[in-house]
């Protein structure tokens, strides 16, 4: 653990926490003091991070959920509040990208995005708003964050990911739009857009497609998890006065 541990008495959600992004983030966050409850699909995942984080001494609860619908976004958020007494801090991490030619496109794959990468993050949010604005109206920060993570296909829009662009592009405008009504309130809104990251993200497209994205790339040195993970703890321990609106965090070498 940090010795500052700038989160201590806070609350932290992490979609997504079971790898990648997700999983660097919530240690991130514990290693700063918060209580984090981590959501995401696969409990097994979770289980090991919680025991990592406590083997660190930190406290985590283990919240199984799949957010696309709304009703698990809701009760995911619930059982946060219930479980660790409050919230502080939601990280909209959870994501799919599935890339290819648009026409001929399987139509299941754009569906799939849409649910996770954009309505399954505006549920969440959704639940989490009203307990953000009770925190942040209340010690330790009197500041309460909502850190959603996009991407640079959330800026540049790029041939071959033109439904996850779209998705990466609404969770901008999401964010923006939210920023402006939460500020008041000392609910801070960010952005996130990782460029090129390490992680199992793309290992969900078909064998073609992984070979397209690592000859696009070429050799170059790529993000790590916890690269963009230190970018959220950055963001999230900012003073009260201090909101970090958007991040965009691409390898040296990227293009």
């Amino acid at each position: 653990m940090t010795q500052t541990r700038r989160l201590e008495g806070t609350v932290a959600l992490v979609t997504g926490a079971s790898s990648g992004i997700g999983h660097a983030t919530a240690l991130e966050l514990a290693r700063e003091g918060a209580s984090v409850a981590l959501v995401g699909r696969r409990e097994d995942r979770l289980t090991g991070l919680a025991a990592d984080i406590s083997e660190e001494g930190g406290k985590a609860l283990v919240v199984p959920a799949d957010i696309t619908t709304a009703q698990a976004a809701a009760e995911a958020v619930e059982r946060t509040v219930e479980g660790l007494g409050r919230l502080d801090i939601l990280v909209n991490n959870a994501g799919l990208m599935l890339l290819g030619p648009t026409p001929g496109a399987d139509l299941n794959d754009w569906q799939r995005m849409i649910d996770i990468n954009l309505m399954g993050l505006m549920y969440t949010t959704h639940a989490a708003v009203p307990h953000l604005v009770k925190a942040a109206a209340d010690a330790p920060r009197q500041v309460a964050d909502i850190i959603n993570i996009s991407s640079v296909n959330g800026r540049t829009a790029f041939a071959m990911s033109a439904v996850y662009s779209a998705t990466k592009f609404g969770v901008g405008g999401f964010s923006e739009a939210l920023r402006q009504e939460l500020g008041r309130q000392h609910v801070r809104v960010s952005v996130v857009e990782p460029g090129s990251v390490d992680t199992e993200l793309r290992t969900h497209n078909s064998e073609m497609v992984q070979q397209l994205i690592v000859a696009g790339l070429g050799d170059i040195e790529r993000l790590q998890s916890q690269d963009i993970a230190d970018a959220i703890g950055y963001i999230a321990t900012r003073p009260r006065h201090v909101a970090v609106n958007e991040m965009l965090v691409r390898p040296t070498e990227q293009g």
